[in-house]
């Protein structure tokens, strides 16, 4: 006659004790929350600072200038580094359609020059974009009147174009350098801001050395 078999009784799981419970607790809230407030902001924009924004781009057109070497040398001045619009990110831009921030902006520069020869204006193009590329400048887009080239800064940071066009019918040629949107620091004021002025003939003859550039 068989001995019984013993039924074999499964192992008892152990219980978590509370004070597991509690730190997953602690742990999951704020990283639910940070998760909310992110969706809702968005990816916040880099800080900014305005007066060394202003020397790299003043920089940039002042290089351009020389480069183009106009016959004469006209004017293109005294102008203005002017900050553009930039809009909130995330879902709240939804309540904010069309609606730019205060205190956030982009930066740039303007200059041109009417009645230049094509000649003139190409021979200017060419020495500007050689020099780019030397500098590892990417071209972002080029046709019959110019081009445009970008120097990407790096996760976080700022990310220049250069944009050197010339127009057939008035023979305009034209100078834009601008950056990204970057937040302003407490207390800027665009209208009493002395970096912001700029004119070539005035400038100095060394401008600040570029940027190099940061694959992203």
């Amino acid at each position: 006659m068989n001995a019984p078999r013993l039924r074999t009784l499964p192992r008892a799981r152990p219980r978590r004790s509370r004070r597991a419970r509690a730190a997953a607790v602690v742990v999951a809230v704020p990283l639910g929350v940070a998760a909310l407030l992110w969706l809702w902001y968005g990816t916040p924009y880099p800080a900014a600072a305005p007066d060394r924004v202003a020397v790299r781009l003043k920089g940039e057109a002042q290089r351009a200038y020389d480069e183009a070497a106009l016959p004469g040398r006209p004017g293109v001045g005294p102008v203005r580094v002017d900050t553009g619009t930039c809009y909130y990110r995330g879902l709240r831009s939804v309540a904010h359609i069309d609606q730019g921030r205060s205190d956030v902006r982009s930066f740039g520069l303007d200059w041109r020059v009417t009645g230049v020869p094509e000649d003139a204006a190409r021979s200017g193009q060419e020495r500007t974009r050689a020099r780019l590329e030397r500098e590892g400048w990417t071209v972002v887009s080029t046709d019959e009147r110019g081009f445009r080239y970008r120097l990407p800064g790096g996760e976080g940071a700022d990310e220049d174009i250069v944009d050197v066009e010339w127009h057939h019918e008035t023979g305009t040629y034209s100078v834009s350098v601008f950056t990204d949107c970057g937040k302003l620091p407490d207390g800027f004021d665009e209208y009493r801001w002395p970096e912001a002025e700029w004119d070539p003939r005035k400038a100095p003859s060394t401008p600040p050395a570029p940027r190099p550039a940061t694959p992203r």
